[in-house]
Parts: C-alpha cells; sequence; structure tokens
C-alpha cells in the first residue's frame, strides 16, 4: 500500500521498524534513516527477508539539504519522525519541500531552551493544508494514545468533559541505581522543569515536583505521582469540549527522585554550556553519554507499566466518570519487539498513526493533534498490534 521513511534508530525507532513490518499489507517498503547508519543496518540485518521491504540511509536530521536528498531517494508516502524534538521543523520542512506526510511522537522543543510548546509546529497548518499534505503530531502515547483515549472518551461517553487527569505509571525496574527510560537528555529536561496545569482558561505553574499524589494502579500497586508539564495538556484544552481542569501525573521512585537532586545540584542537568579542556560541552548532553543508553534496558527490565486517563463530565444532564488505560508488561514487550515497554508504549502508536494516514483514515490536509481525527479505528488498532485498553466507568479519584 505503501512506504515509510522511519527517521531515527534509537529504542523508539527500533519498535517502530518492527511493528510496521508485522503489517506489510500497509507498510510495504520502509527506509530507516539515522546518523548512525550501524543502527539502521544492525535493524534491517535482524528484520530483512520478510513482506516488507527494508532500505537504510544515513542522514544528518538538522539538515534539510540532507532531509530533502533522502526523501527524494526513497520516495516514501509518509516520514515517520521518531529523532529527536529538537529536529521536528527540520523534517517538516524537507517534506513540505518533497511533498510527503508526516507524523511525530513529541512536539517541537528549541535546543537552547526546555520550553514545551505546539506554537512552533501550528504555525505550520496553511503551509500543509495548501500542499494538501497531512502532519499527525504526537502520535506516541502521552501524547497521542493519551489524546485518542479523550477523543474515543468525549464521541461516546460525554456531552461534555471538565476534568482530565493523565495517570502515567512505569513500575518496572531495570536493575541500575539511576537510569532512564527514554533519551536522558529529553527526560530530565522533561522532569526538571516547572510543572504546569490547566484550569479554568489558563495554565497554573508550579515548582518541579512540588504537587505530589499517591495512586494505587491496576496490576502494579500503590505509587507516587506527581504533576508535571505534558504537550498535550495544550492541544487538549483546546479540543476537547467543556475543559476545567487538565492534570497531567508521573511516578517515580524516591532513589530516581534523589539522583536527580544529587545531579541537578552539582550542575549535571544544565542545558548552558561550559568550557572544559579547551571545548565547549553541554552538561546534560554529558550525562546523557554516560547513562545507560535507553535502548539497552530492554533485556534487564521487569515490572508493568500503567498509563491512561481518567475523565469526568456530562452525559445526557448527569455527571459521569470513565477511566480507560493500557498495561504493558517489560517482558512481553522484550520477547516481541526487544525493548522494553516505554519504547514500546510511544513506538507502537507511531506505527498505528502512520497506518491510519496511509490507509486515509486519518488523511486530511493541514497540521493535527491525534484528538482531532476519527478515534474509533486507531482505538481498533491499538488491541491489534499489542495496546489493548480497559475501561473503569467506576475508578478511584486523584483528589
Amino acid at each position: 500500500m505503501g512506504k515509510a521513511l522511519i527517521i531515527g534508530a534509537g529504542g523508539v525507532g527500533s519498535v517502530v521498524v518492527h511493528k510496521c513490518c508485522q503489517v506489510p499489507e500497509v507498510f510495504e517498503e520502509i527506509c530507516i534513516a539515522s546518523r548512525t547508519i550501524e543502527k539502521c543496518n544492525a535493524l534491517k540485518e535482524k528484520l530483512d527477508g520478510g513482506q516488507t521491504k527494508i532500505q537504510t540511509a544515513q542522514v544528518d536530521a538538522d539538515n534539510v539539504d540532507d532531509l530533502v536528498r533522502v526523501i527524494n531517494e526513497f520516495k516514501p508516502d509518509i516520514v515517520i519522525n521518531v529523532a529527536l524534538p529538537y529536529q521536528d521543523l527540520t523534517i517538516m520542512d524537507a517534506c513540505l519541500a518533497t511533498g510527503v506526510h508526516y507524523l511525530d511522537t513529541a512536539n517541537y522543543e528549541p535546543l537552547d531552551t526546555a520550553k514545551f510548546e505546539y506554537k512552533w509546529q501550528w504555525a505550520y497548518r496553511e503551509k500543509f493544508e495548501k500542499a494538501g499534505l497531512t502532519a499527525v503530531l504526537g502520535s506516541g502515547f502521552d501524547p497521542g494514545v493519551t489524546g485518542v483515549f479523550s477523543a474515543y472518551a468525549q464521541k461516546h461517553y460525554f456531552d461534555e468533559i471538565n476534568y482530565i487527569d493523565i495517570l502515567d505509571c512505569n513500575g518496572g525496574d531495570h536493575g541500575y541505581p539511576f537510569a532512564t527510560n527514554f533519551n536522558p537528555e529529553i527526560n530530565i529536561r522533561e522532569v526538571t522543569s516547572n510543572g504546569r496545569y490547566f484550569e479554568n482558561g489558563e495554565f497554573v505553574e508550579t515548582e518541579p515536583m512540588e504537587i505530589k499524589r499517591t495512586y494505587d494502579f491496576s496490576e502494579v500497586g500503590e505509587k507516587d505521582m506527581y504533576l508535571l508539564y505534558h504537550e498535550e495538556l495544550e492541544s487538549l484544552a483546546v479540543n476537547i469540549k467543556g475543559i476545567k481542569r487538565i492534570r497531567f501525573f508521573m511516578t517515580f521512585s524516591e532513589r530516581y527522585l534523589t539522583h536527580l537532586k544529587v545531579l541537578e545540584n552539582v550542575g549535571m542537568t544544565s542545558i548552558e554550556p561550559i568550557m572544559f579542556e579547551g571545548k565547549e560541552i553541554v552538561p546534560l548532553q554529558f550525562l546523557k553519554a554516560v547513562l545507560p543508553d535507553p535502548a539497552s534496558l530492554g533485556p534487564r527490565t521487569k515490572g508493568k507499566t500503567n498509563i491512561g486517563c481518567i475523565f469526568q463530565g456530562v452525559k445526557d444532564g448527569e455527571e459521569k466518570t470513565y477511566y480507560v488505560y493500557n498495561i504493558c508488561d517489560h517482558e512481553e514487550c522484550y520477547r516481541e519487539v526487544g525493548s522494553q515497554a516505554v519504547s514500546y508504549t510511544t513506538g507502537v502508536p507511531a506505527m498505528i498513526g502512520a497506518m491510519m494516514v496511509l490507509t486515509g483514515k486519518w488523511k486530511k490536509p493541514g497540521v493535527y493533534n491525534v484528538e482531532e481525527f476519527d478515534p474509533d479505528p486507531f482505538m481498533d488498532a491499538l488491541n491489534k498490534y499489542g495496546l489493548p485498553w480497559q475501561e473503569d466507568f467506576n475508578p478511584e479519584l486523584v483528589d
């Protein structure tokens, strides 16, 4: 049916490649592209020989001309961007220059500022619309599935949704004293930034980790979780009818937070360049280099993730509560695709989002967040391709 160029060959990229190869009737050909061609070739060697034809390419995703070169050589129908968020705009520019649909899993953020906003990518709406191209933003899990869950709840269970709490629990244990489950640079920038939540038409800012709650997660148990800012709050505040408040919580162990605080206190989480032995380095990028590669955590991670959304609102004049969530087992993910569950829960929705575009279910000119499309075919695909969801109509509430 189509061809996909997958930019990024890390933990999430590996999952996307595996899952695309499971749907050869949609992904007839794929090209894996990265700055590190060896990673691309290793994935090709592992998966070659099936129905999906696989190519590889070396590309500098910071360079529009180089991206255009690779796109023109492979001629994909869609680019699946699982590179770094800093590279979203260059990849979008390359898609516009070559007439190719676009999809990513996280919104753009500047390299020198830990700031998560959709404004840079939303500014491309008219360009993609005029070009007749579809750009899907944030088709991971959160953002991504959380937006689809919200659209599904809005379509089937509510006349209006007043409150959304997004709960992200990773109950896995990789055995290291300290490691991050996805790109360390992005992860640490995210959790050391000020928290924010949406309430009564505006965002309220908090200190990092200032707001803490405890929640009993199905198949994981009771965990401490902390309010963070996550980009889907910005789009859901615009796209979901009746919203009064949206919050995002993520679980962290005391061990993780203690290590993080020490690293922050000694300056290792800083993104401000410093001089070291006559060369300029960014401390956080150096820290990333010495921490375990998230792609290496798969064989040693045990336990489960539980990620979902609790909705409160009104249906037919009556108050209603609804919780929809997915539970994912780290060891099962590793057995299937060689990754831990955090990469899996991001990579599977990226493949599904691209499939929605290629099959025409989510194809309309412009730039869109996932909750702006029909959620039903995506929800069906989650059950089919490894992320089955569960419902609870009387859940424990956060407050």
